[in-house]
């Protein structure tokens, strides 16, 4: 016979089984399947939360410094008419005939993603009217631009530029100033930079040198490259420009344009040299730099960091120089001066994070920490987390929480020195319960108080 505590066990068991539904057949039902994540396009990147201190760094660095020397904000479209940059840029340039994200519209609109922001700045220049105002209109820009070329260490298809342009003038002092600027924002990030510079002439005095330039790489035709023998029937400066390693040893003993240059360019590459000195900028003469962009005239420059200057196909953070006739070729006034340069941040956050190391960048913890317990101390946390926040107070908060248990936990890991708790009670008596997370003490406050309590003891 069955005893008591057996028939109780066997009656749980019935209920239990009794609330477990049945399970349901489906005929003819196909099994779900597994949905694939979807995966970054190659070549672009997400910049997360923890890396955006460093990144605040170097745009806090750029807008700071910008401002100061009197540049305004800019901000011109993502996409452009494609001829801006085929005119602007140039036809034969890697840029336009490589790496250019282009695309054409129902209405056959033919568009780009712009692949760098000074052709931009000019056509804004010109479209705006802003050539009526005092001149030089000193601008600068921070955002997205777009290449399909091949990734690569702190290289992205899509990269964050910051640049600043001088559009008006053609005064040496201008070039200087720019080079400055650009090497005042490395210096205020930490980074011990170095420019390399060269002078390119007039697009006259150019024309002289391409000549010789050709005769001698077509002399050594055999060592170059595929890629570097269409350059030097399209576009011989490129070649200078080269990464290709026939191109590197031919170039030493290849014709220097300096030797080339007129009169006015000389006395303004000169010039602009004084002006460096004067300034304390250091600076190393390449007579082969050149850019990569047909729009430059006279004085071109790259920054380099001093400890990877040697590795100068890979680790350039910057460059730039004077473009007089970008005007012109965009359909704006003719012998329009200008000068400028452009930052590669990708590559300024990467090597910023390689000089910090191991060591994290840690975001300020904020001092203070919310807790509460109940719909009534929720609500009650939601005001006191405002009124926190208009004194000056940085609070964080974990609302989602019931348990005042996870909630201290949390305060913890973000290193809260101080915890105000707010629960059913304490909003019923018009209190709070302040408590030093160091040492655990805790003290009632009037919850009118709270904020002239906090900054005392903050």
């Amino acid at each position: 016979m069955p005893t008591k505590k057996k028939e109780k066990k066997e009656e749980q068991k019935e209920k239990v089984v009794a609330k477990k539904p049945a399970e349901k057949k489906v005929v003819g039902e196909v099994p779900k399947k597994k949905i694939n994540p979807i995966s970054l396009p190659r070549g672009m990147r997400d910049i997360l939360p923890e890396d955006q201190l460093v990144w605040d760094r170097v745009r806090s660095a750029c807008k700071t410094l910008s401002d100061a020397y009197g540049f305004r904000r800019i901000d011109t479209p993502i996409v452009e008419d494609t001829n801006l940059f085929v005119r602007g840029v140039g036809k034969h340039t890697d840029i336009v005939e490589k790496e250019m994200y282009s695309l054409e519209t129902e209405g056959g609109e033919k568009l780009t993603l712009r692949p760098e922001g000074t052709a931009s700045v000019m056509r804004a220049y010109i479209s705006n009217g802003m050539f009526n105002q005092p001149q030089p209109a000193k601008l600068w820009y921070m955002g997205p631009m777009f290449r399909h070329e091949r990734p690569q260490s702190g290289r992205y298809r899509q990269f964050q530029t910051f640049g600043c342009e001088v559009i008006g003038e053609k005064d040496p002092v201008l070039d200087a100033q720019i080079i400055l600027l650009s090497w005042l924002i490395l210096k205020e990030l930490g980074i011990k930079g170095i420019v390399r510079i060269n002078s390119i002439g007039t697009p006259e005095s150019r024309s002289a040198y391409k000549q010789v330039l050709v005769q001698y790489f077509r002399s050594h035709r055999s060592k170059l490259s595929d890629n570097d023998k269409r350059r030097l029937l399209r576009n011989p400066l490129r070649i200078l420009d080269s990464k290709d390693e026939g191109a590197i040893e031919l170039k030493v003993d290849a014709p220097q344009i300096v030797d080339w240059l007129d009169d006015t360019s000389k006395a303004h590459f000169m010039r602009v040299l004084e002006y460096l000195d004067e300034v304390g900028v250091p600076y190393q003469l390449d007579p082969y730099l050149v850019r990569g962009l047909d729009y430059y005239s006279d004085t071109v420059y790259e920054l380099f960091d001093e400890e990877e200057a040697d590795e100068r196909s890979q680790s350039a953070l910057g460059g730039g120089g004077r473009y007089d006739g970008l005007s012109e070729l965009l359909g704006g006034r003719e012998e329009t001066g200008a000068v400028g340069f452009g930052l590669g941040m990708d590559r300024i956050v990467s090597r910023l994070k390689s000089m910090a190391g191991d060591e994290p960048v840690k975001e300020e913890e904020a001092p203070v920490f919310i807790a509460q317990l109940g719909e009534a101390g929720r609500k009650r946390s939601l005001a006191v987390f405002e009124e926190l926040r208009l004194a000056g107070i940085r609070a964080s908060e974990a609302f989602g929480k019931e348990s005042i248990k996870a909630q201290m936990e949390v305060a913890n890991r973000r290193g809260a020195k101080w915890a105000v708790i707010i629960g059913q009670k304490e909003v019923l008596d018009g209190t709070a319960i302040l408590r030093d997370m160091d040492s655990g003490s805790q003290e009632i406050i009037d919850a009118t108080k709270i904020v002239r309590e906090l900054e005392k003891k903050l």
